[in-house]
């Protein structure tokens, strides 16, 4: 009998490739989603939390993860009527509101470290070391916090632009759950500003500008001079000089490194979120509810993915390439488009009402509910499971062959995870700064885990 009829690998290269496809097959989530599926049982808790975990990995066409989400749902909801213990019913509660796919990497962690504790079999060196390592870095995030918020008085933010909200501490902690590791400390700083600058801009589209002075603004923008802000309101030529000021440091730095050809696409993405501003501030000026198709073309730019991508990567290392700012700005990379997706439909399902009564344009709630002559309550079932579709495009799209470094889709993934925790429970966080997000920069900035 051959080798090669007898099921035997006939090469020592044909064995290596027989074990790790077996070992991928045995190791695939939808392998140990099936068999709990076929197995589960009231003891088996924490086995169907890790399986419910895994679920929230799921593509399109993946039944058996669909399926087994369905199911670890239904048995986990139902987790206080067992005999369980107070640590793992607090465990299964937190999970079923909060995945650890959908949240801030850091702050699932610290999290992590207080269940386990209670865990009676605990390793007490390892619980010792990730509270060190907790702290340590902590201690790290809350100097950089000290810097920025220097320069944010330096600026004097809170005089000049005294209409826009004042979020400097909820801006870096969301950019903690993108970026958090001790070695992105220059890209961190690169983005809490650059995103501080857009929420301003943003607030200037929204309720300070007319529509004459905001194509001025934009025509600024377009041209990259600072003569160009002349004729424009005090504020904006205040904007306008803080904008430049600050692109005029980054390419500095980026010149010093070697890496001066990235100024270009941080201008050009700047210059793509003002011409998406003003097209907003047209349509509310205009009164003009845009269809589905109209608006999110245009909404998908101003919910800021895009820009926060490329502010990350301006302070990254040789990882980043020209051709990875191409792919991110010209390319429409779907990875990308679905995190702009999620961020964009749980913005507004959670912030709709509060946007209209300052006088926002019309959201996609309002858009899905006029074009299709629905109620709210169906328009934000649909938007809800738009956003699950696009969970389900970044995961297929993470399977998929690529030459963009992982580190780099992670972030991608992570800024997602951090929006679905911002906008948890369909509640706008980040515009009430003292609901959940106030715990979140006390627990990742404040209190450090007592060792």
């Amino acid at each position: 009998m051959s080798l090669q009829n007898s099921g035997v690998p006939s090469s020592p290269a044909a064995e290596t490739s027989t074990v790790a496809k077996q070992r991928s097959a045995i190791f695939h989530p939808t392998v140990w989603a099936d068999y709990f599926l076929k197995h589960a049982s009231d003891s088996n808790s924490m086995g169907l939390l890790s399986l419910f975990e895994a679920c929230h990995l799921s593509y399109h066409g993946d039944d058996i993860l669909n399926d087994a989400l369905a199911f670890t749902i239904i048995h986990l909801e139902s987790i206080d009527k067992r005999k369980a213990s107070p640590n793992l019913e607090k465990q299964v509660s937190h999970a079923l509101r909060q995945p650890i796919q959908k949240g801030l990497p850091r702050l699932e962690a610290r999290r992590y470290i207080q269940f386990y504790q209670q865990e009676p079999s605990h390793n007490e060196v390892l619980l010792s070391l990730a509270k060190l390592d907790f702290n340590s870095l902590q201690e790290q995030h809350r100097k950089e916090l000290g810097n920025l918020t220097r320069w944010w008085k330096d600026i004097d933010i809170e005089r000049e632009f005294p209409f826009t909200r004042d979020r400097l501490a909820e801006l870096y902690v969301w950019m903690l759950g993108v970026h958090f590791e001790p070695e992105y400390e220059i890209s961190r700083g690169i983005v809490t500003k650059m995103m501080v600058i857009i929420s301003i801009l943003d607030d200037i589209y929204d309720v300070y500008g007319t529509l004459e002075e905001l194509e001025f603004l934009t025509e600024a923008i377009e041209r990259w001079d600072v003569n160009a802000k002349e004729g424009l309101p005090k504020c904006m030529q205040v904007f306008c000089m803080i904008l430049f000021d600050f692109y005029d440091e980054i390419g500095y730095e980026l010149t010093r490194k070697g890496r001066s050809y990235r100024l270009f696409y941080a201008k050009e993405a700047m210059k793509i979120q003002a011409r998406a501003y003003l097209t907003e501030a047209k349509w509310c000026h205009q009164n003009h509810i845009p269809t589905m198709e109209e608006y999110m073309p245009v909404a998908l730019i101003t919910i800021g993915n895009q820009m926060a991508f490329v502010a990350l990567f301006l302070g990254m290392g040789d990882v980043v390439t020209k051709d990875v700012f191409d792919w991110l700005i010209f390319d429409d990379p779907k990875i990308v488009k679905a995190s702009e997706v999620i961020g964009r439909l749980m913005n507004d399902i959670a912030g709709h009402k509060f946007e209209q009564e300052r006088g926002h344009v019309a959201s996609s709630v309002e858009c899905f509910m006029k074009q299709y002559k629905v109620t709210e309550e169906e328009a934000k079932k649909e938007l809800r499971k738009q956003v699950a579709d696009a969970w389900k495009d970044m995961n297929e799209e993470l399977r998929r062959s690529t030459t963009i470094p992982m580190v780099l889709l992670t972030r991608v993934i992570n800024l997602a995870g951090a929006i679905h925790a911002v906008y948890e429970d369909e509640t706008d966080h980040y515009v009430n700064a003292g609901t959940n997000f106030k715990d979140f920069v006390t627990c990742l900035l404040v209190n450090p885990l007592p060792m």
